[in-house]
C-alpha cells in the first residue's frame, strides 16, 4: 500500500501537499511573528540562511535553531523521539542559544467549545490515516524528556495550534 507521503512525493500535481503547506505557512507566520515575537527575537538579523534538503530520520545539519511546523503530529511517539534526538544533536546547548521551535497541535490547550471539539474529532480521524497522533501537554512532555530535552514552553497560538519552544 502506498503511504500518503509516497503519493505526495510521486505525484505533486494530483496531490499538491507542498502547495497546501506553503499556503498554511503564508497564513500562519504573520500571526506567529505578531503574537509570539519573543520566539524569534534572538534570531540572527543577517541573511545567512541556508536551506538544506535531508531526512529528519537520518540526521539534521548543525543549526542554532530547528523549526518543525506540522511535523511531529504525523508520527508515532517512537518516531517523534527519534526525530527530536536528531534535532538535539544538531543544536548547541541552551546557554549557547540552542532550541527547537515546534508549531503543532496541543490537545486541551484550546477553549473547549463545540466547534473546537468537532474540529478535534475530524482531525483525529484524519490523523488515523497517517498513523499520527494528536497529543496533550503531558504526552508531549513525555516525548520531549525521552528525547533528552530538559525544558519546554507552550504558547497557544491560533485555534488548535501552539508554539512549543524546546530546550536541550
Amino acid at each position: 500500500m502506498t503511504t500518503i507521503w509516497e503519493r505526495a512525493e510521486r505525484d505533486a500535481t494530483a496531490f499538491p501537499f507542498d502547495d497546501a503547506m506553503a499556503s498554511d505557512t503564508a497564513f500562519l507566520m504573520p500571526i506567529v511573528l505578531k503574537d509570539c515575537g519573543e520566539v524569534v527575537t534572538k534570531a540572527p538579523t543577517d541573511n545567512d540562511v541556508q536551506y538544506v534538503a535531508g531526512d529528519i530520520f537520518q540526521s539534521i545539519p548543525p543549526a542554532n535553531t530547528v523549526f518543525l511546523k506540522w511535523i511531529l503530529h504525523d508520527w508515532n511517539d517512537d518516531e517523534c523521539v527519534r526525530i527530536l534526538k536528531n534535532c538535539k544533536q544538531a543544536i548547541p546547548p541552551r546557554d549557547a542559544g540552542g532550541k527547537i521551535i515546534i508549531i503543532d497541535m496541543v490537545v486541551g490547550s484550546e477553549p473547549s467549545d463545540i466547534k473546537h471539539v468537532e474540529t478535534q474529532v475530524l482531525h483525529d480521524i484524519l490523523m488515523m490515516v497517517f498513523n499520527g497522533v494528536e497529543r496533550d501537554e503531558q504526552e508531549w512532555k513525555k516525548i520531549f524528556f525521552e528525547a533528552g530535552f530538559k525544558d519546554y514552553k507552550i504558547v497557544p497560538l491560533l485555534g488548535v495550534r501552539s508554539i512549543i519552544e524546546l530546550y536541550p
